[in-house]
């Protein structure tokens, strides 16, 4: 190459070099300076002290360098809340309340967050971002005001009751211990709620407590003053044969394929597929109509014979030895093998298929949280989403799931929680117990 080739080549590196060191420099400017991303929840325009907002941060390239928030109302300003990020993280989450301390009250305030990046251009303004969020700071709570008429419940039973709100709310229902159950909103604008006394709760433990938040955070609670009344429930030692175990654990062996023998999967089995089973149910009872589908008693399963009982206490044992303890939540109701099962109540399927112990199960929703389940069915004939009819026809009994023998199991819930269905094969009871709020929401 001679001298001239070769100054030409130099020149078209050197450019290509400082092209390279151009582009770099621009797509750093650009990297370097992209301000970061801010998103506030929850969205509504109201707030209280009581609002937990969730402020989510992201600064992909260059980190995030300091957080501040302020409330503005009326001129005055308080800066509550500063973040300084040596770490330069990516990302980052706070959850943050208002100021109680700051004497601001009841009117329109201005809620403002800016968020600053590790940016090198930052004294041109590049890697910041704000959000102003204006809000109504609501500091008064909803009124509760309960409808009479609660007066008793039956250990492991159902109870009912019906109560206005002052305005509108983000979260009503009944507590009870650490069970909550929701309330709805009916066309007279009241609430009606089902709620339940566990069977396993003391009477003396048993204090329901109507709570309602309102779309600010402020929250009220009010008392219900219910009579609990003590039930027995039967005690049983029920023995687990080879037979038995080695029938029924093939339903269960993909799922627990470590353990060897079909006694090993009997306990995970009785143990910890019940306890998922329990909220499978929990979720399928929120999972529910805003209003009752049902009316009258409901339809036992005819001509059959009662077995276990609701609450009945069982002591598990295998070759002699105690292997577990469980407590039976439904009836179990025999008739002939493969007796049609009839829906017990109208409603609309919430569930059919196979169901951890339950075996092949289906769960009626009729509204306002109130379900009813049929299980260890041999066959199915309905599917979810279709709406049945009382006495329609849903299945066949069977022996599927943890059954020992051809028979209905059948249960009643109330938002997930398994009650006594005794209760509501009573029309009295019905009567007296329910419609006399449910009718109030006519």
């Amino acid at each position: 190459m001679d001298k001239k080739g070769s100054g030409t080549f130099v020149r078209n590196a050197l450019l290509l070099l400082l092209l390279t060191v151009i582009g770099l420099g621009v797509y750093a400017f650009i990297r370097d300076g992209s301000p970061p991303t801010l998103s506030l929840t929850p969205q509504s325009d109201v707030a209280s002290f009581n609002t937990d907002f969730t402020l989510k941060l992201a600064a992909r390239n260059v980190g995030i360098k300091s957080l501040s928030v302020s409330l503005s109302q009326d001129g005055k300003t308080v800066d509550f809340l500063q973040r300084a990020f040596t770490d330069k993280p990516m990302e980052h989450t706070e959850v943050f309340r208002l100021p109680r301390d700051a004497a601001f009250k009841e009117g329109p305030v201005e809620l403002t967050v800016t968020v600053r990046t590790h940016s090198l251009l930052s004294f041109i303004g590049r890697g910041k971002s704000s959000l102003v969020r204006k809000l109504t700071l609501d500091l008064t709570p909803p009124r509760v005001t309960v409808n009479q008429g609660v007066h008793n419940v039956n250990q492991g039973g159902a109870g009912a009751v019906s109560f206005t709100v002052s305005k509108p709310v983000a979260r009503v229902g009944v507590a009870v211990g650490e069970y909550f159950f929701p309330a709805y909103q009916q066309k007279t604008g009241d609430y009606f709620c089902f709620f339940a006394m566990p069977y396993d709760m003391l009477p003396t433990n048993f204090k329901p407590r109507v709570i309602v938040r309102d779309l600010a955070g402020n929250e009220a609670t009010q008392t219900l003053y219910i009579y609990a009344i003590p039930k027995d429930f039967k005690f049983d030692k029920l023995n687990v044969s080879d037979e038995f175990l080695n029938d029924k654990m093939s339903q269960y062996s993909a799922q627990y394929p470590q353990e060897q023998s079909p006694l090993d999967i009997y306990k995970r089995v009785n143990n910890e597929l019940r306890k998922i089973n329990e909220t499978d149910l929990r979720r399928i009872g929120l999972e529910t109509a805003n209003s009752a589908l049902w009316s009258g008693p409901f339809l036992r399963l005819p001509n059959a014979a009662g077995r276990a009982g609701f609450g009945d206490q069982r002591d598990y044992f295998y070759n002699g030895m105690k292997i577990d303890h469980q407590t039976h939540l439904g009836v179990d109701l025999a008739s002939l093998a493969n007796a049609p099962v009839p829906a017990a109540n109208d409603g609309k399927i919430a569930f059919a298929g196979f169901l951890g112990i339950y075996g092949n199960c289906v769960i009626i929703d009729h509204g306002l949280g109130l379900q009813s389940l049929y299980s260890h069915l041999d066959s199915i004939e309905v599917a979810v989403g279709a709406d049945v009819k009382r006495g329609q026809f849903i299945g066949k009994t069977g022996t599927t799931g943890l059954a020992g023998g051809d028979h209905l199991h059948f249960g009643i819930l109330i938002s997930g929680v398994q009650v006594s269905p005794v209760e509501w094969w009573d029309e009295h009871w019905i009567r007296d117990n329910v419609l006399k709020h449910l009718n109030r929401q006519q």
